[in-house]
């Protein structure tokens, strides 16, 4: 098996009400699933990539759900393992009605929180061009962690690029923990992802330009701004550390939920198939202002039409 990019992390099932309604009060809810790595799986799949995702699923209907609606997106699932003594995590989206949208999350003791750094063992990892992970994944548990930067420190030996997607979850962990800890694996990875809000309470960076010092190693680093703009920090061995900005699109929120991984997806996208930095900056804000459209994590059939011309009402994060 080859595989242009393989993405790692847990994957769960999603509840959210039927109707713009709070769960307090909702009659009906749909199912549905969603992971940040997985997110971005399904849409390099879209634009044609042969792209893989590696996790574990409780051996339950919530399994059976992502592995097969993720399949059906066009991502292999043959390096998913089944747990048939651990549940698939589950979290519940609480629609924003003026409030504030709430995620709630139920992922203690979850099948992916076992994944550990044997489980890469069986992975076609030299024959893999890309690995897409995030902080989310080395947050779960000391085994996860640990498979972060295992898979970062075969990158070489192997002959694979990593992105790295900060995504700092609070609920996970805490700042004194996690500042350290994420500085260290994005520092290690080819790309890394992260939100300026992300930095500045990571590591408190106010600017761009703070972030790119503090992270010198990444050839590609990309600072997003929320509403304002994006940032890739470019570092040529020879040439130096170029500077690209691409302002956010403008856009009528449904859900902001997602957003963050389809940004990510078509930066990379764009990354791979060559784009100039202000092409692939572009097509990461297009593909996350096509998320905000919806309030699923993954909205099909935009492989070959996102454009960098998206207009609408306001500005929108895309962090």
């Amino acid at each position: 098996m080859s595989l242009d990019v393989l993405c790692v992390g847990e994957t769960m099932a999603v509840i959210t009400p039927a109707k713009a309604e709070p769960l307090s009060r909702a009659g009906e809810c749909l199912l549905g699933f969603g992971g940040a790595e997985s997110n971005v799986a399904a849409h390099l799949a879209e634009f044609g990539y042969s792209t893989g995702w590696a996790s574990r699923l409780g051996q339950d209907p919530f399994g059976d759900r992502i592995a097969d609606g993720l399949a059906a997106r066009g991502v292999d699932v043959s390096l998913v393992a089944r747990d048939s003594t651990a549940p698939t995590g589950v979290y519940f989206k609480d629609p924003d009605l003026g409030h504030g949208a709430r995620t709630l999350y139920y992922r203690a003791g979850s099948a992916a929180s076992a994944m550990a750094p044997e489980d890469s063992g069986g992975w076609p990892l030299e024959q893999t061009g890309w690995i897409h992970t995030s902080g989310i994944n080395a947050a779960l548990s000391a085994s996860c962690a640990a498979l972060t930067a295992h898979l970062l420190a075969q990158a070489s030996a192997k002959g694979y690029r990593v992105s790295f997607d900060v995504n700092y979850r609070p609920a996970l962990w805490g700042v004194d923990v996690a500042g350290p800890r994420l500085l260290e694996l994005a520092g290690r990875a080819t790309v890394v992802l992260v939100g300026l809000d992300e930095a500045e309470t990571l590591w408190g960076c106010t600017t761009a330009e703070q972030v790119s010092v503090l992270l010198p190693g990444p050839r590609h680093l990309v600072v997003k701004d929320a509403a304002s703009e994006a940032v890739e920090f470019v570092r040529e061995q020879g040439v130096g550390e170029s500077a690209y900005r691409m302002p956010a699109r403008r856009v009528d929120v449904v859900e902001p939920v997602g957003a963050g991984d389809a940004f990510a997806a078509g930066y990379l996208a764009g990354l791979l198939r060559g784009d100039k930095p202000e092409d692939r900056l572009g097509l990461g804000h297009s593909l996350a202002a096509w998320t905000l459209g919806t309030r699923a994590d993954f909205r099909p059939g935009h492989g070959t039409r996102p454009r960098n011309d998206d207009a609408g009402q306001r500005h929108t994060s895309v962090g």
